[in-house]
């Protein structure tokens, strides 16, 4: 089946949600373009910096993207790989220091953002032109 098949058959509420997760997850994974290292990041990386609380609120937001995936009808093995990747996130993010600099790297969110756009065959950019 061609990439773009599946995706003719979202209604605009599921593509408004498709949409909705991926504007999350830029905000929160790579929303910045720190200047000379031009590395990217995003909200989780400046809450992280906020002991227990940023962690927290990094991971309910991960919860969310997580929820409009089920909604959305992702098969369950993929929901846990979502929930793996938000719980490795969420692990590493409690190391002091070390945990801070994870988060720059891992980028749960967007792993979980790819993971929805994957199932139905849909690119980022091909989201974007839809209507």
């Amino acid at each position: 089946m061609p990439a773009s098949a599946s995706a003719k058959h979202l209604t605009s509420i599921e593509l408004g949600r498709i949409r909705r997760a991926v504007s999350i997850a830029r905000l929160m994974d790579t929303a910045v373009r720190l200047p000379v290292i031009g590395v990217r990041i995003g909200a989780d990386s400046i809450l992280g910096l906020i002991p227990a609380v940023g962690d927290i609120a990094g991971s309910l937001i991960g919860l969310f993207i997580i929820d409009e995936a089920r909604r959305l009808g992702i098969p369950t093995h993929k929901l846990a790989r979502m929930a793996v990747n938000l719980g490795i996130d969420a692990a590493g993010g409690t190391v002091p220091l070390i945990g801070d600099l994870f988060d720059v790297y891992f980028k749960s969110h967007r792993r979980n953002v790819g993971i929805i756009l994957d199932h139905f065959g849909i690119s980022e950019d091909e989201l974007n032109r839809r209507v």
